[in-house]
């Protein structure tokens, strides 16, 4: 199984309590979300983010065909980092670490994912051909929102 990684950093000019506050709300996905993956939290968003917690998806990733997706947040460590990982969904492997820093005047937020395509030499040419570009569009919108909506540093 080839696995391929994505590592972004954002800087935003918030607190860390308001960062973590936004970022540890699973509702809040929505809204860092493209719209074109019609996503809808199905269950489990109801508290605020906990080890353990189970989160059920379902969005259009490809050709508008619905897919269901299951995530656990399996390590939290207050202010600092989260991790989720996907149990069910349309990857072989999906592990997401969310770290955040205080920096001057702000916070530095970086995701850092690792992920593994299904289907082995058929997964990994749809992975070269548009699946790694559409994760990283994913996450240049969620930048650019996350701009947006706290200001740039």
């Amino acid at each position: 199984m080839r696995i391929y990684q994505l590592d972004i950093t954002q800087n935003l000019p918030i607190g860390i309590d308001e960062a973590w506050d936004f970022f540890s709300n699973p509702k809040n996905l929505a809204e860092i979300t493209p719209n074109d993956l019609d996503f809808n939290i199905l269950m489990g968003a109801d508290e605020k983010m906990f080890q353990g917690q189970i989160i059920h998806y379902k969005l259009k990733p490809l050709l508008s065909i619905p897919v269901r997706w299951t995530t656990e947040i399996c390590h939290v460590e207050h202010k600092k980092y989260f991790v989720d990982q996907q149990l069910f969904g349309p990857y072989a492997l999906w592990h997401h670490k969310h770290f955040f820093k205080e920096i001057d005047g702000g916070i530095q937020m970086r995701d850092l994912l690792h992920y593994a395509m299904p289907l082995g030499v058929v997964g990994r040419a749809m992975n070269s051909i548009f699946i790694a570009k559409k994760v990283k569009s994913i996450f240049d919108y969620r930048f650019k929102v996350l701009e947006e909506r706290f200001g740039k540093m």
